[in-house]
């Protein structure tokens, strides 16, 4: 009885998570087992047929699809590592302030996480703007011509945009983590005359590396399935980013705009497939380092 009442508690999340993610996952799968066909020139009924795994074969040989997976991989395992660094070192700083100036600093650093995507994005691309943003004029300055949105640097200006609005949550999270490790450690290496780096390195990163691995791991999630900032930067500069320069660009054209709701629903597998292997690679990786 007492079991009983323990396991009803994990009830509410049970069923959030069967009806907002198994139930999907099935209907995905189900989705990408048909086709939908128009007779004549398309104006003509539809015909719904069982195509069986045609349309997964299709994705897992769509040549466009992997390029633009690749496109991301490329960008993920820049930003991706840049992200966690300055992450753990205003953590790192945060900590070895006192409270009340680390209290005002850490709201500071959270503020851009708590901003929606699509706004930051949106005053980014202000920022960005040649014409009317200021930090064309302010590279002007200094006699550089920097073109935010060219091939060369719409990744450099993404990432950018990214870094801004993430090392808060995971700055949070770690400074949180170490908020836990037990100060007499601290005070015991300082009287061995451990300089505060070595302390920092070899006692404060060790400790909060399970949440390194827990933010790490939420970054390769989050960039592989990247959209809403090469969506909108498409607007401004289309003959950079396509309609296919990410999966999920890829996916949302597919579905939205050819129609084909089978197939998309087929890439959507795919790369979920993509993403959950990357993430166990990941912390296969890392358990076994820590082990």
């Amino acid at each position: 009885m007492q079991n009983l009442k323990g396991a009803s508690l994990s009830f509410p999340f049970a069923a959030g998570f069967a009806l907002f993610a198994v139930v999907p996952i099935l209907m995905a799968l189900r989705e990408s087992v048909y086709t939908q066909k128009s007779s004549g020139l398309g104006f003509g009924e539809s015909v719904v047929t069982f195509v069986g795994l045609d349309n997964l074969a299709r994705a897992v040989g769509d040549g466009v699809f992997w390029s633009a997976m690749w496109r991301v991989f490329l960008y993920a395992i820049v930003v991706v590592p840049v992200t966690q660094i300055v992450s753990l070192g205003m953590a790192l700083v945060l900590d070895a302030a006192r409270r009340r100036i680390a209290a005002r600093f850490r709201i500071a650093l959270l503020l851009p996480y708590m901003v929606p995507g699509i706004v930051a994005t949106m005053v980014w691309i202000f920022l960005y703007s040649p014409a009317v943003g200021p930090l064309g004029k302010f590279f002007g300055l200094l006699g550089l011509d920097v073109d935010f949105f060219s091939g060369d640097m719409v990744w450099v200006s993404i990432g950018n945009l990214v870094l801004w609005g993430a090392i808060g949550f995971n700055m949070l999270i770690l400074y949180g983590a170490l908020q836990s490790v037990p100060h007499e450690i601290f005070e015991a290496a300082r009287l061995d005359g451990a300089s505060e780096v070595r302390i920092a390195w070899s006692i404060k990163v060790p400790f909060v590396r399970a949440s390194l691995v827990l933010t790490t791991l939420l970054s390769i999630i989050g960039t592989l399935q990247i959209f809403a900032e090469p969506m909108l930067f498409r607007s401004v500069t289309p003959e950079t980013i396509t309609k296919d320069f990410t999966p999920t660009m890829m996916i949302y054209n597919q579905a939205f705009q050819v129609g084909d709701i089978n197939y998309a629903t087929a890439l959507s597998v795919v790369l979920a497939v993509v993403v959950g292997v990357a993430s166990a690679v990941f912390y296969r990786f890392t358990n076994r380092t820590e082990s």
